[in-house]
């Protein structure tokens, strides 16, 4: 798959093969891109209740979908380990479409001052 790059981020594949579009990255991109914050979260994780209170404490309402909850949330969660490398997804953070990362990403980001901007940019923060 091919990949583009930020500075900061991330965006998702751009590969346009029937696979991609019927699966469970198709549906990450389609549901990352719906609003300027999302939150890809399970509903027991400790982690991602931490990140939802960071964004909560900004001013930001992030959009949240927990996994444990969503139809293909399984398929989704692999998917989301494939696309960060790692054996742990969540939370996995979006913000305008792409993305940020998972929690360590988004704390270094939000410690270097560079979320802030972000959010404005991606018209979640209007301060």
């Amino acid at each position: 798959m091919h990949y583009q790059t930020e500075s900061w981020g991330t965006y998702l594949p751009t590969t346009t093969t029937a696979s991609f579009n019927d699966g469970p990255l198709h549906r990450i991109e389609q549901l990352a891109g719906e609003n300027a914050v999302v939150i890809f979260s399970l509903s027991g994780c400790c982690m991602c209740h931490a990140i939802k209170r960071l964004f909560c404490g900004m001013g930001v309402n992030p959009t949240v979908y927990e996994l444990d909850q969503e139809p293909l949330g399984n398929d989704m969660e692999k998917a989301l380990m494939m696309l960060l490398g790692t054996s742990s997804p969540v939370p996995v953070v979006f913000v305008g479409g792409k993305l940020v990362g998972a929690m360590d990403r988004v704390m270094a980001s939000h410690i270097n001052g560079t979320l802030v901007p972000l959010l404005k940019e991606a018209g979640a923060l209007w301060l």
